[in-house]
């Protein structure tokens, strides 16, 4: 291991093999790194923070800071990191609230600069999130997603597999899966073919999820007559069956989100 000098790390934290820490950091109570991770200058990792294997944080990042939410009174909660995971400078990602609870993020995602993830979320992996991104508590973020810069996306929503956020967008209701979305109100604008083809999904299944996009978002039709139709006439896949789930979801919730339940 390569520890600076200058760095502070608690008795009890745990760091693998081969793990780099940069000058001035400070590693909390119960913190675990993966082996071969390297922290880069300032990075602060505070309590019940784990980070996995072969991930880069970069300059001034805060991991496993205490929520930005009233109800929390100080239980233990965690952040946890999977493996792979770079973390530009800057990047803040609180613990959860509730006791026993956790925020979680998955393998092999990057988040850009001065990024944010609020407590609670889930998010999967292989997913990309632009600098000054906003990500509010409770969100569910699921595998593959991309989002564009300066993004802001509201608590308790879900956004689909393989979704694309343009830059700038404001997220306050769940984005379905595969679909490429920007604006002010949030629109679908295309099917994410890129994303698609790259995550190995078949031209035939390409083609059928590209037909359901334009029944359900060009035919003028409502969700439910529309969603019937694509039952009707697009054959189905594993690809398809979950875009309908999806949707069908939605209206378990409120406001557009299905996680966002009565209370």
């Amino acid at each position: 291991m390569a520890i600076h000098s200058t760095a502070v790390i608690a008795p009890d934290a745990e760091l693998g093999t081969d793990v780099e820490v940069g000058p001035f950091c400070v590693i909390g109570a119960a913190v675990r790194v993966g082996d071969r991770t390297v922290l880069g200058p300032h990075v602060v990792l505070e309590a019940g923070t784990t980070l996995g294997a072969d991930c880069q944080v970069m300059a001034g990042a805060v991991l496993g800071g205490p929520p930005q939410d009233t109800k929390y009174k100080g239980e233990q909660t965690f952040l946890r990191i999977g493996d792979r995971t770079i973390l530009r400078e800057a990047v803040t990602i609180h613990r959860a609230t509730g006791e026993g609870n956790a925020t979680v993020i998955g393998n092999d995602n990057m988040l850009m600069a001065y990024a944010h993830v609020g407590h609670n979320a889930q998010v999967g992996s292989n997913v990309t999130i632009a600098s000054y991104v906003g990500i509010s508590g409770h969100v569910c973020i699921e595998d593959r997603v991309v989002i564009g810069g300066f993004a802001g996306v509201h608590q308790f929503t879900r956004v689909g597999k393989m979704a694309m956020i343009g830059g700038m967008s404001r997220v306050a209701q769940d984005v379905p899966p595969f679909m490429l979305v920007q604006g002010e109100p949030l629109r679908p604008y295309g099917l994410n073919v890129v994303g698609l083809r790259r995550a190995g999904v078949t031209p035939e299944v390409r083609a059928q999820l590209k037909r359901a996009y334009r029944i359900l978002y060009r035919s003028g039709l409502n969700l439910q007559q529309a969603l019937e139709r694509v039952a009707a006439e697009v054959p189905a896949s594993e690809e398809l069956d979950y875009l309908i789930q999806f949707l069908q979801q939605i209206r378990d919730g409120r406001y557009g989100r299905q996680l966002d339940r009565p209370r």
